[in-house]
């Protein structure tokens, strides 16, 4: 843990990074504390009369951290966020480590503390005011408090509400974590109805559950009424597009965009810069002008730059961008997808789950984009690449982990509280929570390397498995049984 504290704390002070999403977080937070009011200092909905406009557009869960933050070390004190974060991030590691070590035993327990303590992927992202750390804490926490639950008895007991907890931070935090919560709230609805007795009526053995995702879904009721009075529209998440009520959302952009982006360069180059910068055509990649026929490519690649020719005019004069230049990109997105339908629908999306699980998790750093370019910046490449097989390593033995799991057929050192079937149901939805996240991430437009954090604290439990004792396998316990 002091390993893992330092290598926090450098992080901390080398990779401080507060710009962007942290500063408009952090504008939240500040209005809530000194107006009362959830909104930006300079917002696209009217303001009140503290010259504040309401939103909607980011969940509450991190502005109240920051606001927590702020009141307790002072007002936009960010350095004291990133340290409490560094905390938050142990307190993580630690949850995985014993999760491991009650499905895995001792030995395993060490390993994943050890394992989750030093990855560098996890622990650069306390550096920063962003919702990824405290998400990844409320993943460990629900996995944790399930696998407490199920030992227990799975009946009324505090571990079914701290995973109810667990759960609802995580949505008010991230909104696709509604995903997480529907994976492991079905696992215990199903442990639920697996292990009742036959004399017990099935509502009554799941009733735990329903009243614990009724907890999990309450938080956002105050959220949705809010949003209903103050801006007039049901929005009991967050929208998709990050748009307020009245603005404009970029849907033609969107689906012009998904017809070739795939890496995240063209996120930060291209997809950010959208209503608001200016966008260099030299960064729009060869693929975006593929029509087939040579002809066709270079008229296609003609529109194309004078499409962004005139966004650039237009770039700065107003708030949003038009809706007749919106509608031009949606005329050429549709005409891209007719001419690729499958690479549309299929192999891009893929593509772009691919970059966000194995691409270097440099962002943090001062690494290029474009780090494949070994003749520019040989160092930095070669860094990449290493940073890129690490990352893969712990893909590799978190997979490998689950397959030895399987084969020890979901059973824990000490399973009297949790029967044949051992921790199926846990892994389950551990499974699951993935899927559903990968499968998720297979319908938005960018391409992040961070939306594939939330991968890690499964992967770190699941390589426990690699380090369970011979003894504690299936035919070990049953060779000491007979002994």
């Amino acid at each position: 843990m002091v390993s893992g504290l330092l290598l926090r704390l450098w992080c901390v002070g080398h990779l401080a990074l507060v710009i962007g999403d942290s500063l408009m977080y952090g504008d939240i937070a500040k209005n809530l504390l000194q107006h009362g009011v959830y909104g930006f200092s300079q917002g696209s909905t009217p303001p009140n009369a503290f010259g504040i406009s309401p939103t909607l557009i980011r969940l509450p869960g991190y502005p109240f951290f920051l606001a927590a933050c702020f009141r307790l070390f002072g007002m936009e004190h960010y350095n004291a966020v990133l340290y409490t974060q560094a905390g938050i991030d142990l307190v993580t590691c630690w949850l995985a480590g014993d999760l491991a070590g009650r499905l895995f035993g001792s030995r395993a327990a060490l390993a994943v503390l050890w394992i989750a303590a030093m990855c560098p992927f996890t622990a650069s992202y306390v550096a920063t005011a962003m919702t990824e750390t405290l998400v990844l804490a409320s993943i460990a926490l629900a996995f944790y408090s399930f696998a407490r639950w199920q030992s227990a008895g799975r009946r009324y007991n505090r571990w079914v509400w701290i995973t109810a907890a667990a759960l609802g931070c995580s949505i008010l935090l991230r909104p696709e974590q509604i995903v997480f919560a529907a994976a492991v709230l079905a696992a215990m609805l199903w442990t639920s109805l697996a292990h009742r007795a036959i004399a017990v009526p099935p509502f009554r053995s799941a009733s735990p559950v329903l009243i614990a995702a009724f907890c999990v879904i309450l938080p956002l009721a105050p959220w949705t009424i809010r949003n209903w009075r103050t801006l007039h529209i049901f929005q009991p998440l967050a929208p998709k597009y990050a748009n307020d009520a009245g603005e404009l959302a970029p849907l033609g952009f969107a689906r012009w965009y998904r017809t070739w982006a795939i890496e995240f360069v063209s996120t930060e180059s291209v997809y950010w810069n959208y209503s608001g910068e200016r966008i260099a055509f030299s960064d729009i990649p060869v693929r975006a002008f593929d029509a087939g026929l040579p002809a066709a490519s270079q008229d296609l690649r003609n529109r194309t730059a004078a499409l962004l020719a005139n966004y650039n005019a237009t770039t700065g004069h107003s708030a949003d961008v038009s809706p007749a230049i919106d509608a031009r990109f949606e005329a050429l997105g549709r005409e891209r997808i007719s001419e690729h339908p499958v690479l549309y629908y299929f192999a891009l999306p893929i593509a772009r789950v691919l970059d966000m699980t194995l691409r270097p998790r440099t962002e943090m750093m001062d690494v290029p984009l474009e780090w494949w370019r070994w003749s520019e910046h040989r160092a930095q490449s070669s860094f990449a690449a290493a940073y890129a097989a690490l990352n893969l390593v712990y893909i590799a033995v978190g997979i490998a982990g689950f397959c030895a799991w399987r084969r020890r057929a979901w059973l824990a050192p000490y399973p009297q509280h949790t029967g044949r079937r051992g921790f199926l149901e846990l892994a389950i939805a551990m499974a699951a929570s993935v899927v559903l996240r990968a499968a998720l991430l297979l319908t938005i437009d960018n391409s992040e390397p961070r939306y594939t954090l939330e991968f890690f604290p499964v992967l770190f439990v699941w390589t426990g498995a690699l380090f369970a004792a011979p003894s504690q396998t299936p035919s070990g316990r049953a060779a000491r049984d007979n002994e």
